[in-house]
């Protein structure tokens, strides 16, 4: 036999033996967090909503933390993400229904900035959302990265009431409700 052959063999025997036949006793639980999408979240309530500086494409800013005073629904969306897409409209439509009771932010988590929002914002014609931005991607780290859209309702005093992950129906009667309970209409 060639050494060769012989080198064929001696390792095939190695693997072979190295297999493990039998079944696991118990199968190993994912440490990735199960992620609820598409349904109000009440996980994080009283978490503070962040004091982080967002944009528009004139350069104006705001900081989310001061906008204490009247509670603040804030969307995270990109133009690349079509369920945020099928959200906007029916976000702007949310923000006519509570008006001076609700102030609806939607910030942009596009890399293009106004490259990408100014023209979206544009061709939409939104009559109340503004098209703010995130250059620095600092609210998608705040959240963790969190799937878009991603939607967040904060009380008056910048506390969250609940979260929503996913796709929502923001023109539906349950989206009234949650709103409605925080805005005391």
């Amino acid at each position: 036999m060639s050494r060769l052959s012989l080198t064929l063999i001696v390792t095939l025997g190695l693997v072979v033996s190295a297999c493990d036949r039998s079944a696991p006793d118990e199968a190993q639980e994912s440490g990735a967090s199960q992620i609820t999408t598409g349904e109000i979240d009440r996980t994080y309530a009283d978490s503070l909503m962040p004091a982080i500086n967002v944009s528009d494409p004139d350069g104006r800013q705001i900081n989310l933390g001061a906008l204490q005073g009247t509670p603040v629904l804030l969307n995270l969306w990109a133009t690349w993400c079509a369920p945020c897409k099928k959200e906007m409209p029916l976000l702007d439509a949310l923000a006519g229904d509570f008006d001076e009771q609700l102030h609806v932010i939607t910030v942009s988590q596009d890399a293009g900035g106004a490259e990408k929002v100014a023209p979206y914002f544009a061709a939409n014609e939104f009559a109340y959302l503004e098209p703010w931005m995130d250059p620095q991607n600092e609210l998608g780290l705040h959240y963790d990265n969190t799937p878009l859209p991603t939607t967040i309702l904060y009380d008056a005093q910048g506390l969250e009431v609940w979260r929503v992950v996913g796709d929502y129906d923001w023109a539906s009667e349950e989206a009234r409700a949650a709103v409605r309970e925080v805005v005391g209409e």
